[in-house]
């Protein structure tokens, strides 16, 4: 299955998901009295609009490089995570503001829910945990960051929906405080996800080198390579989901150019083969 078919597919369930999960929260939470499940209806409705800017944010990233993007397009997935974060950093502040409001309000403000949102929670639960795991496989497929944003606002929506039960099932039970408690800790949750979304876009948009461990591995390769004799420097920088590698290597300094440039060609096409998040190496090569 190719790139845009799996991206057509994961958007459409997204968007049919969340909007009838999102209509028939928002039902149970009116004609059932919880804030809770209203709060999380919402949340589930944030997440139709989290879907398209994934989607859009995707396609962009897959366009060809030209004459004013010479580096490619990767960074737009940057932005949409960076924009989902945003979205769903906003939606859990709004939840978190109404539970607020509801408990400074005292009991009086307070209804006790009935069952039927407590039914709608747990078929949340249970549709959104699997939405979430439908879109991380095909998000690691890809490897797209916009599309492993969209997943977590799915496991987010559960998370918040186990919410929603616990302080539904206690306000049931006598504890109708629970209810606006509840919403209090979805919005603690969300807000978590919305940081940690947040904090990897910008870690890919601001040029951030890789990880030890992944340079490491990448220099004992190269230093592996037929005619090198030494890795001088190993330099990283992510650039959307890709990466980008600047490398020195150290080579026979009595050997041809015409040999340094055959060596350098095989390192390149051998990093390029070896690890396709690289889109691009450029080396150096220093006289031994």
């Amino acid at each position: 299955m190719d790139e845009n078919t799996i991206v057509r597919k994961l958007s459409r369930v997204g968007i049919i998901g969340n909007v009838l999960l999102a209509a028939f929260k928002l039902f149970a939470g009116l004609f059932g009295r919880s804030g809770a499940m209203i709060s999380d209806a919402v949340h589930s409705l944030s997440d139709v609009f989290a879907t398209l800017i994934a989607y859009i944010g995707v396609r962009l990233s897959k366009q060809e490089e030209d004459e004013e993007h010479p580096y490619g397009h990767e960074r737009f997935e940057c932005v949409a995570s960076l924009i989902l974060g945003l979205i769903l950093a906003g939606t859990g502040a709004g939840i978190g503001y109404n539970g607020i409001r509801k408990l400074l309000g005292g009991n009086e403000a307070i209804e006790v829910p009935t069952m039927l949102p407590l039914i709608a929670a747990v078929v949340s639960v249970v549709v959104k945990e699997a939405m979430f795991r439908y879109t991380m496989h095909y998000a690691r497929e890809m490897d797209s960051a916009a599309f492993r944003a969209d997943a977590w606002h799915h496991r987010s929506d559960a998370l918040s929906s186990i919410g929603s039960f616990v302080g539904i099932g206690l306000a049931r039970l006598g504890l109708p405080i629970m209810d606006p408690i509840a919403e209090l800790i979805i919005c603690l949750l969300i807000l978590k996800v919305a940081y940690d979304i947040s904090r990897d876009a910008l870690t890919a948009m601001l040029d951030t080198s890789c990880d030890k461990t992944f340079e490491q591995k990448l220099g004992t390769f190269i230093s592996e390579q037929e005619g090198v004799d030494r890795v001088d420097s190993l330099r990283t920088r992510q650039f959307g989901n890709r990466i980008y590698v600047d490398l020195e290597i150290a080579l026979n300094g009595d050997i041809s150019l015409r040999e340094a440039h055959s060596v350098a060609e095989n390192v390149h096409n051998a990093v390029e083969n070896s690890f396709p998040e690289i889109k691009h190496i450029m080396i150096h090569v220093n006289p031994l």
